[in-house]
């Protein structure tokens, strides 16, 4: 497809550019690559009733007909914008594809990010979901962003106190939708770095080194190990963990647990504990099962994928009967974490 600096008038195939492959079409496409751009993109978005932001489409449902203008974030560019005694302040692109920023980031030495190898998506849309993975979350390495104001056509800069980052969620969930469009983000990487080993697959990966533990192999265990755990979108279709883990009440959790002793869960700062909703899942049988076009991973039960054919409908029907489920048996809701947008 032509890359252009204008609203594109549709219909325009999405299906390339969600990971779960769902059959979708835009109205109109923007195909956003530097500043320049901004003061039309926002004069487009205006002729427009909603816009929509994309980035890796990795944490997207998309409806089968958007009556939107999408944004397809593809700018790049990694730098190092502050260097100290203490460390460095990296930037980079939102298009940028936020594994390879991470290799580049262990490749240069700017060790911290390497816990949050092989999550798919960009750079951009990392805050907005407060990514994290064994043990680390973007908010314990984030330093600040640059967004982009389609409404007000102005720069606002923030930092993590601005983006409100709790666990999945951030700020950008909750902010007027179509409205932000985040231009770059920057990252605090110490120079004073130790390796995050606290997860049972990376004890048990590393056990209790004698030599000290580099970045490079913490990001090739955490990458050997989600590629073992988790399809490849290229082949099999998925937005990677469908489902948030579930935080319920202490007394809850010991109410579940004295029921179900072999309950996988994690206890939190503030007294509530973390439910592993992958364990929940894969307790009422939907590991490995497939229904119609759509089913569940047969090696990680977190994950939905799309076999070939499915829409946004298909997997709404098919998340359903899986909280459905889960409900029934453990008295507990599921959260999806992929971004329904209709």
């Amino acid at each position: 497809m032509m890359r252009t600096s204008a609203a594109e008038p549709g219909p325009h195939d999405l299906t390339p550019f969600n990971t779960l492959g769902l059959l979708s079409h835009s109205s109109a496409l923007w195909h956003y690559t530097n500043l320049s751009e901004l003061p039309d993109l926002s004069a487009a978005a205006d002729r427009y009733a909603r816009v929509f932001v994309l980035g890796g489409g990795s944490n997207v449902i998309l409806a089968p007909e958007l009556d939107y203008l999408v944004v397809k974030v593809e700018s790049r560019g990694v730098r190092v914008r502050e260097e100290s005694a203490d460390g460095w302040v990296v930037e980079a692109q939102a298009g940028e594809v936020w594994h390879d920023f991470v290799a580049t980031c262990v490749a240069r030495g700017w060790n911290g990010l390497e816990n949050l190898a092989l999550i798919p998506g960009t750079v951009g849309a990392a805050p907005v979901q407060n990514i994290g993975a064994y043990g680390v979350e973007l908010k314990d390495r984030f330093h600040s962003l640059v967004a982009w104001d389609l409404r007000e056509r102005r720069f606002r800069e923030m930092n993590a106190a601005d983006c409100l980052f709790s666990y999945r969620d951030s700020w950008f969930k909750h902010a007027s939708p179509g409205r932000w469009l985040i231009l770059s983000v920057r990252f605090r990487l110490s120079k004073h770095w130790h390796p995050v080993l606290d997860y049972p697959d990376l004890k048990r990966r590393f056990g209790k080194p004698h030599a000290p533990v580099t970045a490079r192999q913490v990001f090739e265990a955490i990458s050997a190990i989600r590629r073992a755990k988790l399809p490849d979108p290229a082949y099999l279709g998925n937005a990677g963990s469908f489902f948030k883990n579930p935080v319920v009440p202490a007394d809850r959790y010991r109410e579940l647990k004295a029921h179900w002793p072999e309950m996988v869960a994690y206890p939190q700062e503030n007294g509530a504990v973390k439910l592993a909703a992958g364990w929940l899942v894969e307790q009422t049988g939907w590991r490995g099962r497939r229904d119609g076009m759509v089913g569940v991973h047969d090696r990680q039960a977190l994950v939905v994928v799309n076999y070939g054919g499915a829409d946004a409908t298909t997997i709404a029907r098919l998340a359903d009967k899986i909280r459905t489920d889960v409900s029934a048996r453990f008295g507990v809701t599921l959260e999806q974490e992929p971004v329904a947008v209709n």
